[in-house]
């Protein structure tokens, strides 16, 4: 049982960092041919054309890492037969909502389903529950990991609130704040734990 959840999360780590390895080539792609083509030099119209496409080239695996993210962030909180349960019901309810009141409004019913499920992982990670299923039991480690997740759903989420010049200022800044401190807790967890030791003894 422990094999194949271990091989269950393994996918799930796999999928996750090719998806977002293509996103990165797209948006880095995308960067150079601007400028190297000097769309910004063109007419708006040719502009927002070009934004279009490279929306509509993105978009699909943006869709695949929210999904992802909906998978990955309950699997922390509930076995394997519950996590197909919730997940399928979160599809269901996406797809309801799909119908109902268009793909955005979808999307972000998975996104802060995601949100909500994350925060309450980063709370018990945070205190050191022990109800949490991660490969590891290292405190730091698992704390950075709910850090990463929660920057990434909130990475995403900037993508779709970016036209809002303030709130996109606050969701990038935290994401970026999330991601970097998750990284070292998670890479440079045992310099992280004796620091913490080095300060408690001093108080």
């Amino acid at each position: 049982m422990t094999e194949r959840k271990s091989s269950y999360d393994y996918k799930l780590i796999v999928a996750t960092t090719v998806v977002l390895g293509i996103i990165s080539v797209i948006c880095v792609s995308a960067m150079f041919y601007f400028k190297m083509a000097a769309i910004h030099h063109l007419e708006p119209t040719a502009q927002w054309a070009y934004q279009n496409m490279m929306n509509g080239i993105v978009a699909p695996f943006i869709v695949a890492l929210i999904l992802l993210l909906g998978i990955c962030v309950p699997k922390r909180l509930l076995p394997t037969a519950w996590l197909h349960r919730f997940t399928g019901g979160l599809l269901l309810a996406a797809g309801l909502t799909i119908l109902l009141a268009g793909l955005h409004a979808g999307l972000l019913l998975v996104l802060f389903a995601s949100l909500a499920l994350q925060a309450v992982v980063l709370v018990l990670a945070l205190a050191g529950s022990a109800a949490l299923n991660f490969e590891t039991k290292n405190y730091w480690v698992r704390l950075g990991s709910s850090l990463v997740h929660l920057g990434l759903i909130l990475f995403v989420l900037d993508l779709y609130y970016h036209r809002h010049h303030t709130l996109h200022l606050v969701l990038f800044w935290i994401t970026t704040g999330s991601v970097v401190l998750g990284m070292l807790f998670c890479f440079y967890a045992e310099q992280v734990a004796a620091l913490g030791r080095r300060l408690w003894v001093r108080e």
